[in-house]
């Protein structure tokens, strides 16, 4: 059976697989002498570039004892592995997704965002985080802080040997928009201000005077990889979608470079920022001298 270009499903799957052969303390060529197949054939169902047939998933589950809700969902991808994109409803818990797009963003290249309300969840500090978790009406209370440490814990890309390439388009709303206390809003600022002179990171913003713009439609993430197709990604409060058909990725490029005409360059972007800034400190002053 030929290699196939991955599909998301498949690259799950095959996480998925290799995590339970992790926790197992079972080898790929270990499991594949056990099954009775190649160390290869194995290699590329743990990469996402085989089919992997029931038996075979079913067998690699039994004995690394995967048992319950992980097998059930594992041996599903199994069923979709081939089909393209995935939307998924997840109500108001934590979505599984959210391993499947923190597993993609680990391997991205280039990494491109749209964010048309709230700063980026990577570029967050601590307090801006749990504001903003805090609010939305379907996280349960006790799972704040589970959620704020797992925001935070991403942006260890930014430290990585060879990180990615970021980049961010924020709607200038973003900037206005006030999350938490003023303290709150102008430590982010400043954050914002020292994360654009990271080497990795590209910084600007698409300013309110512009009107109407190329994705009013709301925000967004397009990953690009060197092993496989880019994979788009959108969410909602109930919902998320992974794109990568041809037509959907364009989209999102063509989107992207409309963003990119339409923003402000990275000095003129920092120099909002740090204005807007600047404007928060007096606040914070004014209040303290006249609480």
């Amino acid at each position: 059976m030929p290699d196939r270009e991955p599909t998301i499903r498949s690259r799950e799957l095959g996480e998925g697989l290799r995590q339970a052969l992790k926790h197992a303390g079972i080898s790929g060529s270990e499991a594949a002498y056990q099954l009775g197949l190649s160390a290869t054939l194995i290699s590329r169902l743990l990469s996402g570039q085989r089919n992997a047939t029931v038996a075979q998933v079913a067998g690699l589950l039994a004995m690394c004892r995967v048992t319950g809700a992980e097998r059930d969902r594992l041996l599903e991808l199994c069923d979709d592995q081939h089909v393209p994109s995935w939307f998924q409803q997840h109500g108001s818990r934590l979505p599984q997704q959210l391993v499947t797009y923190i597993n993609h963003e680990n391997k991205a290249v280039t990494i491109s965002y749209f964010q048309a309300m709230i700063v980026p969840g990577i570029l967050q500090i601590s307090d801006y985080a749990r504001a903003v978790i805090s609010r939305i009406a379907n996280v349960p209370a006790d799972e704040v802080d589970d959620r704020v440490a797992a925001r935070l814990a991403r942006q260890s890309l930014f430290s990585q040997d060879r990180p990615a390439r970021f980049k961010f388009y924020l709607h200038e709303f973003v900037l206005h928009l006030p999350v938490g206390e003023t303290t709150v809003m102008f430590d982010q600022l400043q954050h914002l201000l020292r994360m654009a002179g990271h080497p990795s990171v590209t910084l600007r913003v698409v300013p309110a005077t512009f009107g109407a713009h190329a994705s009013t439609a709301g925000s967004f993430t397009l990953m690009e990889f060197v092993e496989f197709k880019p994979v788009a990604y959108v969410e909602s409060e109930t919902s998320s979608l992974f794109m990568e058909t041809p037509a959907e990725i364009e989209a999102y490029q063509r989107t992207l470079a409309a963003l990119a005409d339409a923003a402000l360059d990275e000095g003129e972007s920092m120099e909002l920022i740090a204005t807007l800034a600047t404007e928060l400190d007096s606040e914070r002053e004014d209040h303290d001298e006249h609480p």
